[in-house]
């Protein structure tokens, strides 16, 4: 059941603007229709599923928060177990990397309960063993927070399309309240951690990220966090040395592991 704060914000919804109509997902099955979204990957979570992540530098990726927590058990899962495999497509990826530190936002609290602020803390960052630097992969840039009514689009892995990532250009800024972004994008288990675009001047940035799905009268909204402040507060994290785990010896990518299952949403 959703909190009051989004029983409130979400009442006030629905009815739709045309320009908030689902345009449908576009899967990226090739090479030329990937190429521009190499930087978005799968994050395998050690045989506990899998998130999506993109990465912003050669070195960093960002995700949810709620992604490095084992749903069962509520604790964390070892950072060192989770690989980040940029632009996964159909058994291969164009970089694999393990990761070797992982913050979270301060005032992210890991519960089942949606609630704003849940959402508006669930973001991640990870400093990867090694920087990507292969020439096909170019991190992503962020930007400001989007404003209402403004169109934005989602990369995303999720169930039932966990081999390939699918883009969905056309959606839109449905409110912003208490650092959360209510957007009409088409979101399953999986995505959390999709990177949110914008698309202003053609060039795609990183305004948010997946956090959770809803579903109010039958349509599905995403919701996730205004990403600046967040994500300063992560960076300065890693800058004073958090994130550090005790040393492991290095892990063998083992392709037989794969699993097709999502880490799955806080449910509404």
């Amino acid at each position: 059941m959703l909190r009051p704060f989004l029983l409130a914000l979400l009442a006030s919804l629905f009815t739709f603007p045309a320009a908030a109509q689902q345009t449908g997902l576009k899967r990226l099955d090739t090479t030329d229709e990937g190429r521009e979204w190499e930087a978005v990957g799968r994050l395998d979570l050690g045989g506990r599923g899998f998130c999506t992540g993109t990465l912003i530098a050669p070195d960093l990726v960002l995700t949810a928060a709620h992604c490095l927590f084992d749903k069962k058990t509520g604790r964390r899962i070892d950072q060192e177990q989770i690989e980040f495999l940029a632009g996964w497509r159909n058994g291969r990826a164009s970089a694999y990397r393990w990761i070797r530190r992982a913050v979270i936002h301060p005032d992210y609290v890991f519960r089942k309960a949606v609630a704003a602020e849940r959402v508006r803390n669930d973001v991640a960052l990870l400093e990867l063993h090694h920087p990507i630097r292969n020439g096909r992969v170019h991190p992503f840039a962020t930007d400001q927070r989007p404003i209402k009514g403004q169109r934005i689009g989602v990369v995303s892995y999720a169930r039932g399309r966990s081999e390939a990532p699918s883009l969905e250009r056309m959606c839109d800024v449905i409110a912003r309240q208490q650092g959360v972004l209510v957007m009409s994008c088409d979101v399953d288990y999986g995505a959390s951690g999709a990177p949110i675009f914008s698309f202003e001047d053609g060039t795609p940035r990183i305004v948010s990220v997946v956090s959770a799905m809803a579903e109010v009268d039958g349509r599905k909204v995403s919701l996730g966090t205004q990403l600046e402040e967040p994500l300063a507060v992560l960076r300065a994290a890693l800058d004073a040395g958090e994130g550090v785990q005790q040393a492991k010896a290095p892990r063998m990518r083992a392709v037989s592991a794969r699993r097709a299952t999502g880490a799955k949403f806080a449910k509404p």
